[in-house]
């Protein structure tokens, strides 16, 4: 295999949710690599586009307009959607229905899918716990539970027609930490381009056909997560939340319901329980 090939796909690469923060992230350094993107999001694109790549409008809910973007693409990088927190009759529509879209456009096109899937989707679980990529799914809201509802949607999609997938349990994933939490679960832009990168074009995600890759940099105060799929696509995590800990450590919220589950802050938001149930 040529060194071109090892480094970009040979079939273009549909992103969802190119408008959003880590859209926009990606499209840069993806296109800079010289990758042939198609973007498309609700809302117009705000950045130049890279050479190679264009944009699309599109709304997830337009299950047609999903179908039409993905034809002759080798994978789907999903990060469409609400990305926090919401009613659950806001989430339905972009972060379920449009899922499905997605999903039927990777079966269609036998592309494989990067599904965005977020640290969320376990947030109930404790601080105290470690966890394995096979742990029980614990949501700590709507958007965590769409999320949860999309590797459940990966696993069917694997097991009735052969789709690939690879989730990404993504931490924190900002320019740097900005609180004591995130410097356990901070992902840098680059660590997540390189993550991205090794999903599109590993070979192989193994017998199973599926990954779940936990999106943490290589932070020393990471104690949370352990075993997943990231030495079957190659990628390991070069950078490090360590150097904020001096000025970050002790900037909690002071909200023992935060400070106690892995998914932090979604947790306490209506949270009505008049204390938390025995450890």
């Amino acid at each position: 295999m040529s060194a071109q090939t090892d480094t970009i796909p040979q079939k273009p690469v549909l992103l969802t949710g190119a408008s959003g923060a880590l859209g926009r992230v990606l499209t840069k350094a993806l296109g800079a690599q010289g990758w042939t993107l198609r973007l498309t999001d609700r809302v117009p694109f705000p950045d130049p586009l890279p050479e190679g790549a264009r944009f699309q409008l599109a709304d997830l809910e337009d299950g047609p307009a999903i179908l039409r973007l993905a034809e002759g693409c080798g994978t789907i990088l999903h990060f469409g959607g609400i990305s926090v927190e919401h009613p659950f009759e806001t989430v339905i529509g972009p972060n379920i229905r449009g899922l499905y879209h997605a999903y039927e456009a990777a079966r269609r096109e036998r592309a494989r899918m990067v599904f965005a899937s977020s640290n969320h989707a376990i947030g109930f679980h404790e601080r105290t716990e470690l966890l394995d990529d096979d742990c029980a799914l614990a949501p700590d809201g709507y958007y965590g539970l769409s999320k949860a509802y999309g590797e459940l949607m990966g696993g069917l999609y694997r097991d009735k027609h052969g789709v690939e997938s690879v989730f990404l349990r993504i931490g924190s994933c900002f320019p740097e930490p900005i609180d004591a939490r995130m410097l356990a679960t901070w992902l840098s832009y680059a660590d997540l381009t390189r993550l991205i990168t090794r999903a599109t074009l590993a070979p192989s995600l193994g017998p199973k056909g599926s990954v779940v890759i936990w999106g943490a940099s290589n932070n020393s105060r990471m104690t949370w997560w352990r075993r997943d799929g990231r030495d079957v696509i190659g990628w390991a995590p070069q950078d490090s939340a360590d150097a904020y800990a001096p000025a970050l450590e002790g900037k909690t919220s002071g909200n023992p319901v935060i400070e106690r589950y892995q998914g932090g802050g979604f947790t306490a938001l209506d949270y009505s329980r008049t204390e938390p149930p025995a450890r």
